[in-house]
Formats: structure tokens, sequence, C-alpha cells
């Protein structure tokens, strides 16, 4: 048997075989905890599950006709709904965080330190407890006098202002060095232009981050459609898997078919973005 290595946390790890026998076991038990819902979603999606205790992750008999039932169920207007209400959203959000992320990080204002402790103080706060307040500022807009109850609108300016976002963006933006925007503020360049042309493009994995991030916080929103959705025509795709599970005529399978559609969209987001993504995580570790 090998030396045993010692790791960065000072333990000792042996590259014999009952050391690589145990790691294969530990490796294949995380697999099985972590993936085999997913493989047993993915697999009863295309099997004919009637009994939800029945679940495999063998494919038997496949089929469509779980597809077929769900888009009879209108599943294709609820995905429809989720993705105007997740590509308005997240445009409005991404806006929203970098304007108020330059504002913080690049200005000094009065109020700023009280704007940004009420900003941090929203993460704090449970959806549950602003349900009702949102509901009555949503029924009645202030100003405006606008009822964005029962219209899709209602579920976009609301997730228009993320916190989280708003905290990220300004954090990147506050390690820009100003000597950079001096420079450019000497050769004439206006607070606009050194926003676009210095200090956004230097926060591109920033904007990675908070468009994965913006994107998978609004696409599984549940509380807000239950508020603002008056009739299933305006359901987004979870409030809509909620009333499929209730439904006695539809079985398992179909269920399970609408949620692999709703699962389908934050992959492909990770999977288009992940270098970004990774990117904004690893240098805000390092600036941290």
């Amino acid at each position: 048997m090998s030396a045993p290595n010692e790791t960065a946390l000072g333990l000792t790890e042996s590259r014999g075989v009952a050391g690589r026998v145990l790691k294969a076991v530990t490796y294949l038990l995380v697999l099985l905890v972590f993936a085999g819902p997913l493989l047993a979603l993915l697999v009863g999606a295309f099997n004919h599950v009637k009994d939800p205790t029945q679940l495999s992750i063998v494919p038997n008999d496949p089929t469509l006709d779980n597809f077929t039932v769900a888009f009879d169920q209108h599943v294709l207007t609820y995905l429809l709904n989720s993705f105007f209400v997740v590509g308005f959203g997240l445009l409005l959000q991404v806006a929203v965080s970098v304007l108020a992320g330059y504002a913080l990080a690049r200005k000094r204002f009065r109020g700023m330190s009280f704007a940004f402790v009420a900003i941090l103080a929203t993460l704090m706060l449970p959806e549950e407890i602003l349900a009702i307040p949102l509901s009555v500022v949503l029924s009645d807009l202030p100003v405006i006098h606008v009822n964005l109850i029962g219209s899709l609108a209602g579920m976009i300016v609301p997730v228009g202002a993320w916190a989280f976002s708003i905290l990220v963006m300004t954090e990147f933006m506050k390690e820009v060095p100003r000597e950079l925007e001096e420079a450019a503020r000497i050769d004439g360049a206006g607070d606009l232009r050194i926003f676009a042309q210095i200090i956004l493009p230097m926060c591109r994995p920033a904007l990675g981050v908070i468009g994965v991030f913006g994107f998978t916080m609004i696409w599984d929103q549940y509380l807000l459609p239950l508020l603002v959705a008056t009739d299933s025509s305006s359901y987004t795709l979870p409030l809509a898997l909620r009333t499929l599970r209730v439904d006695p005529l539809v079985t398992p399978g179909v269920v399970m078919a609408a949620s692999l559609l709703a699962l389908l969209p934050s992959i492909i987001v990770f999977l288009l973005f992940q270098r970004s993504f990774v990117h904004g995580l690893s240098s805000g570790a390092l600036k941290g």
C-alpha cells in the first residue's frame, strides 16, 4: 500500500485499494442523492406513471403521451407566460441593478448609507411578510393609480429590483480603479460615457452572475404569480404545476413532463452563461 498523502486540510489520503473503493462508494452515494431525483424525473416524464410511489430510474416503455397530455392542459401557454415574465423582468432587473450599483459604488450623496441599509434589509424579509402589502400596492400603484392585478405586468414590476443583484454590482464597481475614471474625465468624458464604456465593460463577470441568479429567481417565482394571477390564462409554469398536481385526471407522469419543461430553461441558461458565472464568482472570491 502506498504512503498516505496529506490534503490541504491536514488530513491523510491513502491511494491504496481500500481507499479507492471507499472513495468510489462515497462518490456513488453522493451521485445517487443529488442526481437520483433528477434522473427519476427525466425517466418518469417519458414513462406511464400512475402511482408516484412507483418511480424508477430505469426507462420502461418510453412514450411521449405525457407531453401530449401536458400540452392539452395548456402547459405551452403557461411556459410562454413564464418566458415573457422572466424576459422583461430580467431586463428590468439588470438595468436597475447596474444603475443602482453605479450610484452606490461611484457616487457620494446624502442618505447613501441609509439607502444601502434599506436595500440590504429587503434580503432579510420573507416573501410571506411582503405578500399583503405587495398585493395592496399592485392593486393601486401610487401616483399613477393603475391596477396590475390579473396582468403579467404585475409579475414583472416587483422583480425589477432585487437587492442581491444590486449588491453584487455595487461591490464589483467599487473595484474598478478610480484612475481610469479620472483619466476619462480629463479627456472630456461625462458620467454616461464613463459608465457605458469603462465601468460596465469591466463588470461583465458580475453581469453573468446576476443574470443566472436573476433568471432562476424570477423563473421560480410562485407566491408572486399566486397573488397577481386571477385566472388560468395568466398562470406561469410554476403556478400551473400546482393545479396539475391536484387535478385528479392528470397522472404523475404528466406532472413530471411539465416539471421537466420547467427545469430545462434554468439548466440551459446556466450552461450558456457558465463561463461568465464561474468567472464572476471566482473574481468576487479573489477580491474578497
